[in-house]
């Protein structure tokens, strides 16, 4: 058993016991019976800023490497979606290029799924009316269509400033559907995740917002591929499934409750399309061909403890989980330092992660644990000078 001193919650230093086991990295050696799009995050590239530059440019080739890896997972890749800090760091120039990049590659690889987040942040203004918007998401829908992938379309905030009402969404989303001749995923981000989508659907009452969407998807079941929910709320995502055309997938976005709202119950499940499939991916993809096998004990012993871990990279002010995202693929080698979009690791304490360092562990996450304690004590010794 190896050791390393870590701070704990009230700043004192203390000698943590590391568990030592490796995650052993499964291949794919079959396919899930559940949909599991893991929305990806970017890697950036350091060594491109320029001088007076605090912005930092991308590493695309170490990004698609990153997605190679979930594909050899069984994963498919949710892309550019918040995990990529989408309206926070990632600008839709470079957005169209790992677009690209990636559909590019999927087509080399076998059952390679892709699907794309379309929006509205190329706006360089507050928009002014409703169809300002609907021509910016119009915009990066056909960009995504032509290159043949799913699009997601997902929420706006540029729509929650202009939109007064729930026609208005409706107005937005039904020309946007009409648009997508081979149907798309919605996605209903919650205000834990962006407060600025406060509202959003129309209302900030969900009971009332639920009637909204739940009335754009019975009108347009043959557009609607599936809705993501991201609200952190396993029961309203329960009952939002039950009333579910039968022809409609709920991709679940709870980062909180997956492994149950995965497993489903006798009246159904959820697919999944998550943010922290990132960072669980070789432990979630074992698990989920547990699940697939009909070995429940199973797949709850291996996602049960990534539980944890989940709720604490997205603990509030849970719009800055892409830190501990982006922390974890570094400490488990998948890029070769600890830097991101615009800064933005600076939102997260080394205390914090120094919990997700112990919470990795204790989920056998960790494919080099050895690794991952030098990285994690070089991570300190300049974030946390007492541990130096």
């Amino acid at each position: 058993m190896t050791s390393i001193y870590l701070p704990n919650a009230s700043g004192n230093i203390f000698e943590y016991n590391m568990s030592g086991n490796a995650c052993a990295t499964p291949r794919k050696t079959g396919n899930f019976n559940r949909v599991a799009y893991a929305a990806a995050h970017v890697v950036a590239d350091p060594k491109g800023r320029q001088q007076n530059d605090l912005s930092v440019p991308i590493d695309f080739e170490t990004t698609l490497k990153f997605r190679k890896y979930l594909w050899s997972l069984g994963f498919g890749i949710a892309e550019v979606m918040d995990t990529a800090q989408r309206g926070m760091g990632l600008a839709w120039e470079d957005a169209k290029i790992i677009i690209s990049n990636t559909i590019s590659e999927s087509k080399l690889l076998d059952d390679a799924k892709v699907a794309c987040g379309v929006g509205t942040d190329q706006l360089k203004t507050a928009p002014t009316n409703l169809d300002e918007v609907l021509s910016a998401y119009e915009e990066q829908l056909d960009f995504v269509a032509q290159l043949g992938a799913t699009p997601i379309i997902m929420a706006s905030r540029a729509l929650r400033q202009v939109a007064d009402s729930a026609e208005d969404y409706l107005y937005v989303y039904e020309r946007l559907l009409s648009n997508c001749p081979q149907g798309a995923i919605l996605h209903w981000l919650g205000a834990a995740f962006d407060p600025a989508l406060c509202g959003y659907w129309g209302s900030a009452n969900i009971p009332v917002a639920n009637v909204t969407v739940l009335d754009l998807i019975e009108r347009h079941q043959d557009k609607v591929q599936g809705i993501k929910i991201s609200l952190l709320d396993k029961d309203h995502e329960i009952a939002f499934r039950r009333e579910l055309p039968g022809c409609v997938k709920l991709f679940t976005g709870d980062d909180f409750n997956y492994p149950e709202l995965i497993n489903g119950d006798d009246k159904g499940y959820s697919d999944a399309l998550l943010g922290v499939l990132d960072p669980i991916a070789p432990v979630a993809s074992q698990a989920l061909g547990h699940l697939a096998a009909g070995e429940t004990e199973e797949y709850f012993s291996l996602m049960n403890p990534t539980v944890p871990l989940a709720r604490k990279i997205f603990e509030a002010p849970t719009q800055y989980y892409k830190a501990g995202v982006v922390f974890l693929a570094w400490l488990n080698g998948h890029q070769n330092h600890f830097d991101m979009l615009g800064g933005f690791q600076t939102n997260r304490s080394a205390i914090h992660f120094s919990e997700v360092f112990q919470l990795a562990d204790q989920a056998n996450l960790f494919l080099d644990p050895d690794k991952a304690k030098s990285r994690m004590k070089s991570y300190l010794n300049v974030n946390f000078s007492q541990v130096a």
